[in-house]
């Protein structure tokens, strides 16, 4: 399928094999007769989301280039960051946070924030994307708030975590640092609407737009994650290369010379026509373990959702599972291989290491441990992925590779456009609204109305609310 993409190349592969009824037999695999099927359907979706680029939101489309003066200003203050302060705290939740966290574990060292000032090259860098009373206090005990900046992220400014966060570190600020406080926060929010942007105009903080057509989950490529992953010293240029070299590959209406239309197809037909309703991401190194989790939103928030774009009633989605290799073959690989066929598993591989860590001879009376030495981790590790996807392979299991050639600025650029685009696709596929949350939304408003916010809406929730059936005592043990 993607014949002209050789090992060496630094493009990341799609790898569909183990879907394929060539592999699974045609009672549990794909056949190319099913997806040549969706091509006219194919052909629509992507049509629909090149027609609409940059408009809507789909703005993120457009990131990898519409963005020079932007980086450039993005370049400068992180230099400054780094040479003010010890610490780079960011603020936010959902899209705001994850992005920034998932690049971070990808292309920093893996234990960054332990390095010392030197060898780490940046400040030190925490992601505060939970309201848990313990944590911003834990925070607190290992940061020096004379030394630290924070960026504060939230396109509407209202969101009640972030703002919340907000109101604690800026009063410490104002007792600690009284005459410069403004000086540790720089915001990022939209240009023109909520409450951040009118807070930061009043108080001078530093400021960064989010795009108004750009949502949450897929603002990584945004000042959003720019700015953290700049501070870092990720060189936020090759991420852009990344995207927008991936965007190149998937311009094709022809799914099989598009991998982000192809896959899209894939899952399309695993939900509708397969019952595949659990998608597991399972990287094979832990430098990925996070961008699982930015998938993990990007997946559930863009596609469950229980209406067409026409109304009707339609409850769709796939629920996305986290599942690190080599960790979770003890933990959940039971399941995936002998458990309800529901599930599709995507391994991501990666072809070469930053590191390699060689196994000494030892233990030569025990022969099944003898027989590593002179072998190396990396060598365990992609033996260890073969393992799963045979075993996955022999029981009937549906699995998929992505293989990284490395980890690098330039394959997570990749990676995180190729995953948006999908998701885009699927949305034209289910003819849904792949970009808005109402299901979060009335989370928001139901927990307001319990803080007592007076507004008209909450007011109306509050008696909403108060009207649902009472908890039975019976049921409480």
């Amino acid at each position: 399928m993607f014949d002209s993409i050789h090992d060496a190349s630094p493009e990341i592969r799609l790898d569909v094999n183990h879907l394929m009824s060539d592999m699974l037999g045609e009672k549990f695999g794909l056949t190319e007769k099913e997806l040549d099927a969706l091509a006219p359907r194919a052909t629509a979706a992507f049509e629909a989301v090149k027609a609409n680029r940059g408009t809507g939101w789909l703005g993120w489309t457009e990131l990898p280039y519409n963005q020079d003066d932007i980086v450039r200003d993005i370049l400068d203050t992180a230099q400054k960051v780094r040479g003010e302060f010890k610490a780079f705290v960011v603020l936010g939740i959902g899209g705001s946070a994850l992005g920034p966290i998932a690049v971070q574990q990808a292309l920093n060292h893996l234990h960054y924030n332990e390095l010392s000032d030197e060898k780490r090259g940046g400040p030190r860098f925490y992601v505060e994307d939970n309201i848990d009373p313990e944590r911003m206090q834990a925070l607190l005990d290992v940061i020096d708030l004379k030394t630290t900046c924070f960026n504060i992220i939230t396109k509407s400014g209202a969101t009640a975590e972030t703002m919340s966060q907000y109101l604690i570190i800026s009063e410490a600020l104002k007792k600690q640092v009284p005459d410069s406080w403004q000086r540790h926060i720089i915001a990022t929010t939209d240009r023109e609407k909520g409450n951040l942007i009118k807070l930061a105009q009043k108080e001078g903080f530093k400021l960064f737009y989010i795009p108004s057509s750009v949502g949450g989950r897929f603002s990584e490529l945004s000042p959003v994650g720019l700015l953290s992953a700049a501070v870092c010293a990720i060189d936020i240029k090759a991420m852009l290369k990344g995207a927008a070299d991936m965007d190149a590959r998937c311009s094709e209406a022809d799914l099989w010379k598009n991998p982000a239309l192809l896959e899209a197809a894939i899952q399309y037909a695993l939900m509708q026509q397969r019952g595949i309703n659990v998608h597991v991401m399972m990287p094979y190194a832990d430098s990925l373990k996070l961008m699982a989790d930015w998938f993990c939103q990007l997946w559930a928030e863009s596609l469950g959702k229980n209406v067409t774009r026409k109304g009707e009633p339609v409850n769709v989605g796939q629920t996305p599972a986290k599942s690190l290799g080599v960790t979770d073959q003890h933990s959940q690989l039971q399941l995936y291989t002998e458990g309800p066929y529901d599930k599709v598993v995507t391994l991501l591989k990666v072809e070469k290491f930053r590191s390699e860590t060689t196994i000494p001879h030892g233990c030569e009376d025990f022969a099944d441990v003898a027989f590593l030495g002179g072998k190396s981790h990396n060598q365990l590790i992609e033996a260890e992925r073969l393992g799963t996807e045979y075993a996955l392979l022999k029981a009937k299991r549906m699995s998929q590779t992505i293989t990284l050639p490395l980890v690098n600025e330039h394959t997570i650029g990749q990676l995180i456009y190729f995953f948006e685009l999908v998701t885009a696709y699927v949305g034209e596929l289910l003819d849904i609204d792949a970009f808005n949350q109402p299901g979060v939304e009335e989370s928001k408003i139901a927990s307001y109305a319990v803080l007592g916010n007076k507004a008209e809406k909450f007011q109306k929730k509050q008696q909403e609310m108060a009207a649902a059936p009472a908890p039975k005592s019976r049921y409480i043990l």
